[in-house]
């Protein structure tokens, strides 16, 4: 066994979060002046990942709709989660405090759709019912890069607009062709959708490494296609990264769709497991566990198949038809399948390191997260912090810290 003594490390990364968020939100949004009339009825469209500040981003957007005389309400817009049920989606929202009383307008959730006519796209396209009836839509989302794809457009406002809006239909449609249908097919659907005029805009969200705030930008529908490639560029730049490139174990703590639309950020950890597509090139991990679920994840244990090793206490969370929909949704079928299951922590953390073949003792590679939305604070092993305790964007917290319990066990995460 090996000897679980970790040092504790902070990763300093550029420290660029806005300071005024809300007034940032309030000075873009009147970008939108001359858009919205007075008696009409505004759609806001919010998607379903843990995005920093959403809750006061949500609530500013609809206290200025009212401010023009209009009335806004709130529109899921996550394609097929939530088990592609409205109650389903709703307890998503509700969850990052998107509900009537907080942010001041009713969530109204559907799963019925309007079809959209598509000439020219293989892909059929479709659009939120409530969303079509509405005199206009205005959606808020985060621009990153994608877990699945490469593309002019990634996570953002397009993939919003013809698959978050498109509801589980128009998640289907795109899904059925891969990849394909995610780099390639998405900009021109996207064209046919904006060519409707039903959305107005959108604000698009940009966080730094620390999950913080950093870019708040509201485009106007026909700025989207230009402008979002330039946003998406930003975020992948302040991307967060571990210390070192190549490694033996990663322990996380809990992965979620909080964390990542896929509970483990691919471009984190360098596996995409897409059959018929290469993997990234790196980092180069040998072995993944992950000992928890987050409970904001609802049970949708999307992405478990990147992971080599999970508990018995995450196993015990995932709820199967959940995260069956969202998977055989997008049909990249490996990351539904489970790991091998361990009792405890601790064997957990014995099977993953046993999975990497003979390691020197001394010379074993380790770093523990917490999960990889968040890598200022880190777990390194003897052989990881040799070589990093030089470098002057890293300071060494604490030496030698025994992680393990009496029961097999992680300590808390601090």
């Amino acid at each position: 066994m090996i000897n679980f003594k970790l040092s504790r490390i902070r990763q300093h990364f550029t420290q660029n979060a806005l300071h005024d968020v809300r007034g940032e939100v309030r000075k873009e949004l009147s970008r939108f002046d001359g858009q919205i009339k007075a008696g009409s009825n505004i759609a806001i469209a919010v998607g379903s990942r843990g995005i920093d500040e959403l809750e006061l981003v949500v609530a500013e957007t609809i206290e200025y709709v009212k401010r023009k005389e209009a009335s806004p309400f709130i529109v899921p817009a996550m394609g097929s989660h939530g088990g592609a049920t409205a109650d389903g989606q709703m307890a998503i929202l509700k969850d990052y405090g998107i509900t009537e009383k907080r942010v001041g307008a009713p969530v109204r959730a559907s799963m019925e759709v309007v079809e959209i006519p598509h000439e020219g796209v293989p892909n059929p396209l479709y659009m939120d019912k409530l969303a079509y009836e509405s005199d206009g839509i205005l959606m808020i989302n985060r621009i990153k890069p994608h877990t699945d794809f490469r593309g002019k457009y990634e996570s953002g406002l397009v993939k919003m607009a013809v698959i978050g809006l498109g509801k589980e239909k128009g998640a289907n449609a795109i899904h059925k062709y891969g990849v394909y249908g995610l780099s390639e097919l998405l900009p021109p659907a996207s064209g046919k959708i904006f060519s409707t005029r039903k959305i107005l805009g959108g604000i698009a969200l940009i966080e730094n490494a620390y999950d913080r705030m950093m870019r708040v930008k509201a485009l106007l529908a026909d700025e989207i296609p230009a402008q979002e490639p330039e946003l998406l560029e930003l975020a992948r730049k302040n991307q967060p990264k571990f210390p070192v490139d190549n490694f033996d174990v990663l322990i996380l703590d809990r992965m979620g769709k909080n964390i990542s639309g896929v509970g483990i950020d691919t471009n984190i950890i360098g596996r995409l497991k897409i059959h018929g597509h290469p993997e990234p090139a790196g980092p180069t991990i040998k072995a993944i566990l992950v000992t928890d679920l987050s409970d904001e994840s609802h049970g949708n244990a999307t992405g478990v198949g990147l992971a080599d090793v999970i508990t018995k206490k995450l196993l015990d969370k995932i709820d199967y038809h959940v995260t069956y929909t969202n998977i055989v949704t997008s049909s990249f079928l490996e990351r539904g399948k489970l790991p091998v299951v361990a009792d405890t922590d601790l064997k957990a953390f014995e099977i993953a390191c046993r999975s990497c073949g003979y390691i020197k003792p001394g010379e074993e590679r380790i770093i523990r997260a917490k999960d990889t939305l968040h890598l200022d604070e880190l777990y390194v092993s003897k052989r990881i912090l040799r070589e990093i305790q030089e470098k002057t964007d890293i300071e060494i917290v604490e030496s030698d810290v025994d992680l393990m319990d009496l029961n097999g066990n992680f300590t808390a995460f601090n």
